[in-house]
């Protein structure tokens, strides 16, 4: 009798519009109920009935009811959905087609269809699909509904973590098409013979796409000159082609761990573009004197050559060759041997220079895969930054320098690295914080390079990393922009990198600009103001992708800790009300321990994100930069999770404290 009724109607929305509303985000909870994150202070509870409405991270409107003396929130309208496409696994749930996400916060299973021309036969339980929310409760439709667009793989193709990680990321799969053959370009472009000069590269045993080589001179009066040639893409890729456009697309070459994805057709990249020994190969290069004292003279010289590498060398040689005197593994020439001895003596300048004037960071080591042919883990190897990377890196840092004062005073733009310092609404903050703690520092000096290179290196000087790892999160981001501005997280006053054009499409503009210096021209086509944008955002996504695709094989490698009880040592990196983040020093592993598994007590423990600081009993025990041992308790392989807990016991303790 009621149904219909305008009145009836009149009177709900009226005592609807009575009711307090707030906005916020979701934050979906393992346990099913969910809160309302109006800001970073304030949430309110919501049931899990109401949670049945939204997905974690929705932004809406919510009505603020008041259940059993409680305040709790139900979600009313909808601001944005947080989820369109999303990754899951095909769930059959009394014959009809369900996906199940693979988030840690999505866990209900959300009916289906396939999309046109994807056959639901085609579909098998467990399957890793893409699929498509088409339908939400908070937009006056009955439940949440999906469409499959795409199969990824079988539920038990054991190259899954690959192939789910890609397409979850929206990121290729596989290497550019191949072209028949590849013509030199590059019309009206001299290049200089350097076939005779000896040029060293220096990589991992396993690279293939070499894309730099040196050459130093050590000079009598303590001066160096040095020579990088770094490889020449753009000599077979033309400006606005489609294989152009399409290396635009994919931004850089995506390395995960056990394979990569070339930003270019591995013909370029590993082959006829790659300074392999012994092979001719076209050159974009850099000559520049770098003085005793480590200071890069401002007499750049960019010019176009053919070289030919005359030594293919590695890391680890190079560094035992320095570090313990001889390599039983190479015996190098000594033409070579002239080569790894100047270029040693400028990075120790190098090293010197920027330690003392600009910003360096301690070295921390790199965690490679080691995987079976039917992509197990076999092991995870800790490989140091040893000397020959750091000579390397030196000669790098300096050629984008170079590079950088060149396309700046040229042209006024190109594709240039750039780091604002602290986050301007964070200065404040961050300079309190400093000061409180012996910095001695104004607001003036922070916000000049000069006064921030100054207070990192001051933050090295430091007995721990715990102000340091509290101070990180105050600074602003890196950035890609096309003017040029100081890097102040280097303490460099312009950045452009150039050295890695097989690697990356931003060096690929850059190298297209410095040819227009080479040929003398006084104009060149700006880049597109979208391009820095893009390649942030690519970049974003690939360590994305590359941090999922380790946590997942991580999860393999310590499956059967949790039974054996294995200690791992490991440092703090991140500190919330929730608990810590640990990193495992064996292995690079990401391990989350709860605050209820260091005391079960949640009135005795208190953890303090901005502080980065945990107090049990009143007293600090854990602090950010902390290394301690701890021992996994659970590995989620469904989240590809691993929860651990300290070693060392605080409820004895604190019992015989009560007692007394």
């Amino acid at each position: 009798m009621f149904q219909d009724n305008p009145l009836l109607a009149q009177l709900k929305q009226q005592i609807k519009e009575s009711i307090p509303k707030k906005e916020g985000t979701i934050k979906a909870t393992e346990k099913g109920f969910g809160f309302l994150e109006v800001d970073s202070k304030t949430s309110f509870f919501i049931p899990p009935a109401y949670m049945k409405k939204v997905m974690h991270g929705d932004k809406v409107v919510a009505l603020i009811r008041t259940e059993k003396e409680k305040e709790v929130a139900e979600p009313d309208e909808l601001i944005e959905q947080s989820v369109d496409r999303f990754i899951g696994r095909v769930k059959m749930i009394r014959d009809k087609l369900n996906v199940v996400p693979d988030s840690p916060q999505l866990k209900d299973a959300i009916r289906a269809k396939t999309r046109k021309g994807l056959s639901q036969n085609a579909l098998a339980e467990g399957d890793w699909v893409v699929a498509h929310l088409v339908r939400h409760p908070l937009k006056g439709e009955n439940g949440f509904f999906c469409e499959i667009s795409e199969k990824i793989t079988e539920s038990n193709d054991k190259i899954a973590p690959w192939w789910v990680t890609l397409a979850k990321h929206n990121l290729p799969n596989v290497e550019p098409a191949p072209q028949s053959s590849w013509e030199m370009l590059d019309e009206g472009l001299v290049r200089e013979d350097l076939t005779d000069v000896p040029f060293i590269t220096i990589d991992s045993e396993s690279t293939k796409d070499m894309d730099d080589a040196l050459h130093t001179i050590a000079n009598e009066d303590g001066t160096f000159t040095l020579t990088i040639a770094i490889a020449d893409p753009t000599a077979y890729v033309a400006q606005e082609t489609d294989l152009d456009k399409e290396a635009r697309e994919r931004g850089f070459t995506i390395y995960l761990p056990g394979r990569n994805i070339p930003m270019l057709p591995r013909e370029l990249s590993d082959d006829l573009c790659s300074l392999r020994e012994e092979e001719v190969r076209p050159a974009l290069c850099c000559r520049v004197t770098v003085l005793a004292d480590g200071t890069i003279e401002d007499n750049a010289s960019f010019f176009a050559a053919t070289i030919k590498s005359q030594g293919r060398l590695s890391y680890d040689n190079v560094s035992d060759f320095f570090e313990n005197g001889s390599c039983e593994n190479w015996q190098p020439s000594e033409v070579i041997e002239e080569q790894v001895k100047a270029l040693h003596g400028l990075a120790k300048a190098r090293m010197q220079w920027r330690e003392t004037n600009a910003v360096t960071f301690p070295d921390r080591p790199d965690y490679r895969f080691e995987l079976s042919a039917d992509n197990d883990v076999v092991a995870i190897h800790v490989d140091p930054r040893r000397i020959a990377n750091r000579m390397v890196e030196e000669a790098m840092i300096t050629a984008n320098i170079c590079a950088g004062r060149a396309l700046r005073n040229a042209f006024g733009f190109g594709v240039f690295n750039t780091h604002a310092g602290f986050a301007p609404e964070k200065i404040a903050d961050a300079l309190a914080l400093v000061n409180e703690h012996g910095a001695e520092t104004t607001l003036e000096e922070l916000q000049t390079i000069e006064g921030f290179s100054a207070l990192r290196r001051w933050l090295n000087t430091q007995e721990t990393t715990y102000l340091d790892n509290r101070i990180r999160k105050y600074q602003g981001y890196s950035e890609i922009n096309n003017a040029p501005a100081p890097h102040f997280a280097m303490g460099l006053d312009v950045y452009a990198t150039w050295t890695s054009p097989i690697r990356k499409y931003g060096d690929m503009v850059n190298h297209r600009l410095l040819k227009a210096i080479i040929r003398g021209e006084t104009s060149a086509q700006t880049p597109d103001e979208q391009v820095g944008d893009e390649l942030a955002l690519h970049r974003k996504h690939h360590r994305m992708a590359e941090r999922d695709v380790a946590d997942w094989l991580y999860v393999r490698l310590l499956k059967d800790a949790v039974e054996k009880k294995t200690v791992f040592s490991a440092e703090i990196f991140d500190i919330n009300r929730a608990g810590m983040r640990t990193r495992l020093l064996e292995n690079g592993a990401m391990a989350f321990i709860p605050a209820p598994l260091i005391v079960d007590n949640k009135k005795r423990i208190e953890c303090n994100g901005d502080t980065g600081t945990i107090n049990v009993d009143g007293n600090l025990e854990f602090k950010l930069g902390d290394q301690i041992d701890v021992v996994l308790t659970d590995i989620k392989e469904p989240t590809r999770s691993i929860v651990g807990k300290p070693t060392r016991e605080f409820a004895v303790i604190a019992e015989k404290q009560e007692t007394e």
